[in-house]
Order: C-alpha cells, then structure tokens, then sequence
C-alpha cells in the first residue's frame, strides 16, 4: 500500500509545510523568497530555543559564505509577512547571539494511505523539549513524557499528545487501559474528521495557489500594465532597447515578441484598453503635442481625444483609466504648476473634461483614478506628500470622497477586483518595499497578498479577477567615491565603497571627513548607517522601522545627525547622537516636514514644509521651539552658506534651479539656472562654491562646479553609469579632495503575472 508522509508546522494563521517547502495562511500560499523560507523552517523546528547567527547561516546557506546582513534581510522579509506592526511576535532576537522563534507552534505529521481512514495521524505540541513524539516511518515511540507509560495523562492538557500507536507496539493490558486506548482511538478519528471537513474545498472551487512568472523580461524598464478584457493581452510602457523612448506596446501572454503601438518621440504612458477590446486610451507627455489619445489595439492611426495640460506627474503607477461602459476616462491632471493635481473625466464622443475632485492646497493631489465595476464608486490615491498618501471612495456621480486607508503611507497603483468588493493596491505599510495588498470596501480591513525583497507596484487586475499582474523593480543604487582636485577636475576613477542588493543613498560627511552617513534598506526597511570614509565598518545608526527614513546631515560641531522619517506616520525631523541612541522628534506639526540641514552655528536645523500650505524653507532650534519661516516663494531642500549670511535651496523636481536668500530675510536669488530638474537633489555648497550634476543624457551625467568669485562653471567629471534620481545623491569632504555620488547599477522592471488569484469574496466560499 503506497502512502506518503506531510511534515506540517502550524503557528497563528499559518501552516509550513516542510515537505512540500511551502507556507500557507489561511490556506493561502504566501510567497517567500527561497532563502527567507529555509530561515524560517530552522527556527520553526528549533521554536523555543536561541539559534546562534553562524549556526542558522550554516543550515540556511551551506555551501556559500554570506554576511550577516543577508540572514537578518530575510528575518526582516519574515516578520513583515507574520507579525505585521508587531516586530516580535513571530521572532525574537537576542542582541548579539541569535534569534528564537517564540510563537507557539503544533506540528503535525499526516500520512496519506490509499485508504478511506488513515492508519493513524498524529497531532502535538512543538515547542515543549519534553512532547511524546511518534516516528512518521513506524518503529513507535521515539521519547517518552512524564504520565503513564504510554505518555498518556499528563497533568498539562496543553502538553499532552494524542497519539494511536500501531498495532504491533501494543501490550496486552488491563481492561482500564482498553478503554483508554477505544477513548483515544475515538478522539484521533472525530479530530481528523473534524480537521478534514474544515479543510475540505467547496465542490468545484479551485484552490491552488498563485503562481507568479514573469510576462515581460526584456532590457530596461516596463511598467504600467494594463488587461485586455478577455485577460489573455496586456498593454504596457517601455523605454526600449537602448532606453531612450517610453512607448505604449502589446504583448500576447505567452507570446515572446510584443507588438510597439506608438512611436512617437515624447514620453507616451498609462495604457488603458477599452471594455470593447478595440482601443488603447494613453497620455502623452509634451508642451507641444501632450494630450489624451487613442490607438487601435492591433495597431493603427491614433486619436486624438483632448489637449493636456503638460504637468505630468513623474511616479508609477497607471493613472488614466476607462469607466466600465466605455463612454468616458478618468485621469489626473491640473491648471497650474502651483496647485495640486486633481481627478478629471473625459468623454469619449465629445472629448469634454470635468474636474470631479478638489484636493487640499498645498497637497501634491489625487492620483490613481479608477471606477468600480458596476460604475457607482470612484476609487483614487490622495497625497499629502510624495510619500504620505491613502485611498479614498467617492460616488462617481459626484459627492464628497471616503477615506478607506489611514496609513498616511506611500501608494503606487491600485485596482478594483472584478466583484467590486476589494480593492488591491502597491504600498509600503508595514515596511520599506512595496508590497501588493488588498483591502474590503465594506470592513476596510487590510491583508497582504505578497512579500518581496524588490517593490512590487502598478497592480492590475483581469475582469475575471483570475489573473494579477504587476511591475517588479530592479532598482539598486550605491555610493561611489570619485578622487578629485578641489574645482580642478579628477584625479582618480570612481570606486564603489558602499553596496548591497537594496538601495544605499543620502551620503553625508561627518565635518571631520572621517566618517560619513547615509540611508540604506540592507536591513529591510530604510534607516540611518555611518561609516569610515573609506566605506569600511558600515554601521546602523536608527531602528525606525519604515516605511521611509533618509536625508542624514552631520551637525558642524560633529555631534548630532538630523534626518526625517515617516516612522510615525506623518513626515518628522528628528535628532539623533552620531554615536547611537534614541532618536529625538523634532518637529510635532501634522504638515509635511522634510529635508534637514544645519545652520553653520549648530544654533539652527532648516527642513522643508508644508504647514504654511505650500512647501517652503523652515528652521527650527535642535531643542525645540516655534520655527521660523525663511522662503516665501518656494523652497524644499538647502544649506546655510560656510560664512552664515546666505541660505541656498532648491524649490523642487519641476522647478529648476538653485536660489538663495539672506539668513536675515530678503528677496530671492536666483544662483544657478543650468540645474536639471532630474538631478534635482545632486548638489553641495561649498565656501568657494556648488558642485552639482547635470544628465542632457541620462547615461552619461556630469559633475561640475560654479564658482561662487568668478560666476564660471566648470566640468569636474564625465560619468559612464546613470545618477539615483530620487534621494539625495551627492557630497563633498571637507578637504575638497573627495566626492560621493550615488549611482544606479541595476535598473529596470519587468511585468509580473500572479496566475489563481481570487479576491476576498472568491475565497470566503471556499472555506
């Protein structure tokens, strides 16, 4: 009789199965990278005990040497996934030895016999040392418990095993042990029955696990896809071969080559397919010919439906959506480069738009419109920053919006399941990755539908609700350090100093020029790290948490380091000991407050913010107080001038340029005009002048200095690998004899596709 042998660990929700290497929740599969679920096996099956770091890398990497920083990514990767906000709940750690996992944990070993009735199952506790335990392949018990002989009895019910031995193990006994053996014998089979009708599926109801494989692979970066409406074709953005022309393209699922729709020379984006099959609606960005236009699917003359306005918001995510019945889109777009972006309807026949949304002033707006199936609700992305946003509902006939998130967190992307009872979104709740989760309408309840090393964003959603796609990154930038000879020019070829598989930014020299910090998601979720100057003994500063924390700046006497964070929900300033400690909040106002640097003096912090309605320079005491306003007209990220007379700043990514103004107040200045608003935040103030970077061509960026005594720019260097556009990205030693720049060496995205995916409702019929 052939038979086969499961290995189960159940914890909380979820179930490991060791044989079959694979976690469910809920009988859900739970994606996990190889290596994080081979971390998690070990310290299931060692629960209740320290596992040293070198032992749990030994089982988890055998045969390759690792450093430590990859073991705790992946404890990282678990406890996003398991414990949600609660870091510990799953995984404990013990400073400087290990971890434990400290959950309680029932193993289960279910064999399957060619048979109506297994032979025997057999249920316990795992994480007592002292557990009766049978061997799965026969030859009895393996350990014995205080109680009778038969480990039956124990005073503890929560220890007691239930077990039915095999028949060649028994002992003839008295006529109490028979009914005791008839009694348990009884128990094992009404459990079994029990545990098999709750983990029956519903007749006719598939419950296989999503299966995830990559649509598109190809060189550069795709984006935004979007499902034809039989699901079997998507729509989808790429900047081509050479990754100088965003363009709409079709690919078959399945199919190898896919068809290119558009050619024009500006930036086409934002596919969306009619219900009807027969067109692709998608924006293109440009002063001269921007607008709203259709193309046919299978390729063809376009259409032109309206003239846009040229702010194009520069995030992912897909922003131009159809209404079900086909007669109108929704897109984001505004009147002005001053006001935020809103919601606006397009009809189809007359190409007539209507702004439907009014988001507040000094918000960066609504984005990520899309209708529910049957049309009654609008679903849109509100940002009150760049990386503080939630998802709102509101009757798409008009009327006030419903705030369904309050994570005041990062959103890229969103759409509706086809039984309009969910809504899946890209967000970065609970972490510093963007992660795909879904969310009820009606209870506004969250859950995670995956758990990725690598953002996951731009999530769409076949009519069938079957099929998931989504756009994973593969962003990595690191911190290189050019040799040069103060504003002569370079002196030696960059040298990577600082690098890992996730994004390292933000460098700041500490004023001695021996050490620098800078931000780094090596550890699962953004924080501040110092190091020497050279790179070496790279160290953790803060333990925030996430989802965002960057922007390091060394106070002048060496002491402190300012940065900000959204740990706490809202954007802060906070302060903390260059030599470690708990970080203090600086700033309290429920506006966004960003970007700190320090007055010369170390009297002052500066930072951006929005609590006057647009985003200008602040200061504020490093020990509190009232802060003062310093700009007027605009103002987002700046450094005090090396005598104290000036504030130079930058305004933001659309407005180019560096400005400065009296520390005493005054009129602006505009310093520098050739300041290319994609390398908006590569630059440095220096007593002789500013280092900043341009990219005409983002492949080849260049370092040049203006030199505040002769007004004169001049080339400092050539680069040969394209500049991290979004963090802060360069800075200069004290001695002037050293740059830090951070520079992209891995980019692109490729559009994934989750097969058997269902939404909530789907699978509330199937338990």
């Amino acid at each position: 009789m052939s038979q086969s042998v499961n290995h189960l660990y159940q914890f909380g929700p979820f179930c490991l199965d060791a044989t079959e290497r694979l976690l469910l929740r809920d009988e859900h599969h739970v994606h996990l990278p190889p290596k994080a679920l081979e971390t998690l096996l070990v310290l299931v099956e060692n629960g209740g005990h320290v596992i040293d770091k070198d032992e749990l890398i030994r089982k988890v990497w055998p045969d390759t040497f690792v450093e430590e920083v990859n073991l705790a990514k992946n404890v990282s990767c678990l406890r996003k996934i398991l414990g949600g906000g609660q870091s510990e709940q799953y995984i404990e750690t013990i400073p400087k030895r290990g971890y434990r996992f400290v959950a309680g944990v029932k193993e289960i070993w279910k064999e399957n016999v060619a048979q109506v009735m297994p032979e025997r199952m057999v249920e316990q506790t795992a994480v007592p040392s002292n557990v009766l335990k049978e061997n799965p392949n026969g030859g009895g018990i393996d350990r014995a418990v205080t109680g009778d002989e038969f480990g039956l009895g124990t005073a503890d019910h929560h220890n007691t095993a239930i077990t039915t031995a095999p028949t060649a193990h028994l002992r003839s006994g008295t006529n109490r042990f028979v009914w005791t053996l008839a009694l348990v014998v009884l128990g094992s089979t009404v459990l079994f029955i029990v545990w098999s009708v709750l983990h029956r599926p519903a007749v006719g109801v598939t419950t296989s696990a999503m299966k995830i494989v990559p649509v598109t692979s190809l060189n550069g970066g795709e984006d935004q896809a979007a499902f034809s409406p039989d699901g079997n074709q998507i729509a989808f953005v790429w900047n081509g071969e050479k990754e100088n022309n965003t363009d709409i393209y079709v690919k078959m699922i399945g199919a190898e080559t896919p068809l290119r729709l558009t050619t024009d020379a500006a930036s086409d984006n934002n596919p969306a397919w009619s219900p009807d099959g027969r067109y692709i609606a998608f924006l293109r960005q440009s002063i001269k010919n921007g607008g709203v236009f259709l193309v046919p699917a299978l390729g063809g003359p376009e259409r032109k439906l309206s003239t846009a306005f040229p702010f194009r918001p520069v995030i992912t995510g897909n922003a131009l959506n159809f209404a079900p019945d086909g007669k109108s889109l929704v897109f984001p777009d505004k009147f002005s480069e001053s006001e935020p972006f809103s919601i606006f309807t397009l009809s189809i026949e007359t190409g007539e738009k209507s702004k439907i949304t009014s988001p507040p002033p000094g918000s960066f707006g609504d984005m990520y419109p899309a209708f529910s199936p049957d049309q009654k609700l609008l679903a849109f992305v509100r940002f009150e920053s760049i990386a503080s946003t939630d998802i709102y509902l509101m009757p798409a006939g008009g009327g006030p919006p419903t705030q369904l998130t309050v994570d005041h967190t990062s959103i890229r992307g969103l759409s509706w399941t086809s039984d309009g009872h969910e809504i899946v979104f890209a967000s970065r709740r609970g972490g510093s990755t963007y992660n795909l989760w879904k969310i009820s309408i009606a209870e506004g309840k969250a859950e995670q539908l995956m758990t990725s090393e690598r953002d996951a964003f731009s999530p769409t959603i076949s009519r069938d609700s079957n099929r998931l796609a989504y756009t994973q990154s593969l962003t990595d930038g690191n911190i290189w350090r050019i040799g040069i000879s103060g504003t002569r020019g370079l002196a030696e070829p960059p040298v990577k100093i600082i690098s890992s598989t996730q994004e390292d930014t933000s460098p700041n020299f500490s004023p001695d020029g021996k050490r620098f910090a800078f931000a780094s998601r090596r550890s699962g979720s953004f924080e501040i790290w110092i190091c020497d100057a050279d790179g070496s003994n790279p160290r953790p500063l803060t333990r925030m948490g996430g989802p965002l924390t960057g922007t390091p700046r060394w106070s002048p006497d060496g002491t402190q380091i300012a940065f900000d964070s959204w740990s706490e929900g809202n954007p802060e300033i906070f302060v903390v000991n260059a030599e470690g400690g708990r970080p203090r909040r600086l700033t309290t106002n429920p506006a966004e407050d960003i970007t700190p640097s320090w007055s010369r003096d170390s009297r002052w912090v500066y930072f951006g913010s929005t609590r006057s309605g647009t985003m200008q320079i602040w200061k504020i005491s490093p020990g509190g107080g009232e802060p003062v306003q310093v700009t007027k007209h605009g103002g987002f990220e700046g450094f005090e001038s090396f005598d104290g007379k000036f504030f130079y700043y930058a305004k933001g990514r659309a407005v180019p340029g560096i400005y400065k103004v009296p520390v005493t107040g005054g009129d602006e200045t505009l310093v520098l005009d050739h300041h290319q608003a994609g390398l908006w935040r590569y630059w440095a103030v220096t007593g002789e002048g500013i280092y900043f970077a341009t990219a005409e061509i983002a492949s080849s960026p260049v370092i040049e200095f203006l030199n505040f005594s002769t007004n004169k720019i001049t080339q400092i260097a050539r680069l040969n690998a394209p500049l991290f556009r979004t963090d802060p990205g360069l800075a200069i030693s004290p001695d002037r004899q050293s740059l830090l720049l951070v520079q992209m060496d891995q980019r692109g995205s490729d559009i994934m596709l989750a097969e058997n995916f269902h939404s909530g409702a789907q699978g509330a019929q199937h338990k």
